[in-house]
């Protein structure tokens, strides 16, 4: 079942009824910083990432400071986020193409930002939108789940969800639906047990239409 344009409409209104103000979870105060948590935060949680950024920023403020670092300096402030390894070494090799290549700042747009070690659509998508304002979409767990249940994509890989979301979403809400659809599947919609009876969206969620259907 396809939403209509009336439909996705309606979608978009109750979650911001739902999520008016939304913004990263993430701690920062630059795109660089912003951007290295975001690179932490993969198989990790916002608040274990927020945990270790201070200390790190304070130790190493900037791309240069972590270009010159060693592999075993970072990997120590890093290494409550897991995966603590691979991390080091992507972060230490982003920051040396941003001292080298950009004079330490973040560039902003996506081919620059997915061309830097580590860096993914997921992660360029949050920097995009949370640091530059730009429009995007972020394709997390949440939103792959949350998109199909609604009927907004058929898709399974995050990059064709994005671009099926980047159709039939207007530009406008593109950064505001990502984080909106991120706590929607916090709080009523994980992927198991999700709350579809007491969900605002329900009457448009083809997901939630057929688990309420199985309870009469």
């Amino acid at each position: 079942m396809k939403q209509t344009k009336n439909q996705i409409q309606k979608i978009l209104e109750t979650l911001h009824s739902l999520y008016p103000k939304v913004k990263t979870e993430l701690l920062h105060e630059s795109p660089f910083q912003l951007l290295i948590a975001t690179m932490l935060s993969a198989q990790c949680t916002d608040k274990q990432v927020n945990a270790v950024t201070p200390l790190l920023f304070q130790k190493m403020p900037c791309a240069e400071h972590i270009a010159n670092a060693s592999i075993e300096e970072i990997e120590e402030k890093i290494h409550s986020t897991g995966f603590f390894r691979n991390k080091a070494r992507n972060i230490k090799k982003c920051c040396q193409i941003l001292v080298e290549k950009y004079h330490g700042n973040i560039p902003s747009s996506l081919e620059e930002l997915v061309a830097l070690p580590g860096v993914g659509r997921k992660t360029a998508n949050v920097v995009l939108s949370s640091a530059f304002n730009v429009p995007a979409i972020v394709v997390d767990t949440h939103v792959i789940r949350i998109s199909a249940r609604l009927g907004l994509t058929k898709e399974k890989d995050p990059e064709k969800i994005e671009l099926d979301l980047q159709k039939c979403i207007p530009k406008e809400y593109w950064s505001d639906l990502s984080l909106q659809l991120i706590f929607l599947g916090r709080s009523l919609c994980p992927a198991r047990n999700p709350k579809c009876t007491i969900c605002p969206l329900n009457s448009w969620c083809v997901f939630g239409k057929k688990q309420i259907k199985k309870l009469l």
